[in-house]
């Protein structure tokens, strides 16, 4: 299944996931200068399928996708480079997997379709 993926500060935050049996909560980062990866903080919520959108800040929002038996998440979390933490921020209005996350000029990001909708 899916994971979000999304550069921080030249190198690439690979964060969740899944392994055919439960979502992960995992995160590392891939140096693309040196070839190598590292281990980073663990997002609060496991989940795969969701979207990873790199903020004007250098932050990354990591929203939506699913959970373990899953369940579809509105939850969203931030990912700070500096730190290498993720925090907890708002949740959505909807659960979303799936979705897409397009950051705007505004600096605000536009969340939008989901896999489960019928």
């Amino acid at each position: 299944m899916g994971h979000g993926h999304a550069p921080a500060r030249r190198r690439v935050l690979i964060a969740g996931g899944d392994t055919d049996l439960e979502s992960l909560d995992s995160a590392e980062l891939y140096d693309p200068a040196s070839g190598k990866f590292s281990p980073t903080g663990f997002m609060r919520t496991a989940r795969e399928d969701h979207t990873a959108t790199l903020l004007p800040d250098g932050r990354v929002l990591i929203a939506g996708g699913m959970g373990n038996a899953l369940k579809t998440l509105a939850s969203a979390e931030l990912y700070d480079p500096k730190t290498g933490a993720f925090s907890p921020t708002g949740s959505m209005a909807t659960t979303r997997t799936s979705h897409t996350a397009t950051l705007l000029s505004n600096g605000r990001v536009l969340i939008a379709g989901d896999l489960m909708t019928t």
